[in-house]
């Protein structure tokens, strides 16, 4: 894996002072801060890849995109060491995550690796405990109401609504009268085109996957990195509005 450069940010979305242990090594980010970061940047780059050298080109290119949180899915071959590898070489520059995390046993593995959050398709309230015990940000998918006052029963700060492309921003928005506290993060279908509309609509930040890392399968890591930008000023641009 060649090395993976440092992304330049605003003071505002860089790891200030990363706290240390006294034996050296690098203590994990505050949970508000994670949290508060991943809001400010708007984006998380979900990365699925078949190796783990292709995930961390992608995820080299979606950090020089200017994303601010990279997801690392456990259906990437050898994904914890992929996102331990990633935590070395960002030094602090960018929120990792893990993904795809289906049970609490993965998401210790993820945790212990170095990811910041941990995200699920759906509730698993045994995970949700493990996560709140270390104090690291869980995530789970949602598709109604009822699944998204469960997830912030069991602690969720944010609740990623999933399978974006079918229920759409106006569920977001929907949602968002019943449930003004619930802190929303759309997933799938996710694109240049529509990234506004999901802003808008009331989701805190949006999660992209193959739409912007679909050049991986070609090996064009150049569009990612154009396609973030573009995601990136887009959502700036809606939140101005």
């Amino acid at each position: 894996m060649r090395k993976w450069r440092a992304v330049t940010r605003e003071p505002e979305n860089r790891f200030l002072s990363e706290p240390i242990d006294p034996l050296g090594k690098r203590m994990s980010i505050a949970k508000w801060e994670v949290l508060r970061q991943m809001v400010a940047s708007g984006l998380v780059a979900v990365i699925r890849a078949d190796s783990a050298e292709q995930a961390a080109r992608i995820a080299d290119a979606c950090a020089l995109g200017g994303v601010g949180a990279l997801e690392i899915t456990f259906t990437v071959p050898g994904a914890s060491a992929v996102i331990e590898h990633l935590a070395k070489q960002a030094s602090g520059q960018i929120l990792l995550g893990a993904g795809t995390v289906l049970d609490p046993e993965t998401a210790r593995i993820a945790i212990l690796a170095g990811a910041h959050f941990v995200v699920s398709p759906s509730l698993n309230p045994a995970t949700a405990r493990l996560c709140n015990r270390y104090q690291v940000p869980y995530i789970p998918g949602a598709q109604t109401i009822g699944e998204i006052i469960e997830a912030m029963e069991c602690g969720a700060d944010i609740v990623k609504i999933f399978p974006g492309e079918i229920l759409g921003p106006a569920f977001v928005k929907a949602v968002q009268g019943p449930l003004p506290q619930a802190r929303l993060l759309p997933t799938g279908g996710v694109s240049p085109e529509n990234v506004a509309d999901w802003i808008k609509a009331g989701a805190v930040a949006v999660g992209a996957g193959g739409s912007l890392t679909a050049g991986a399968r070609s090996g064009d890591f150049a569009s990612m990195t154009r396609l973030a930008r573009q995601l990136v000023e887009k959502i700036k641009e809606a939140r101005a509005q």
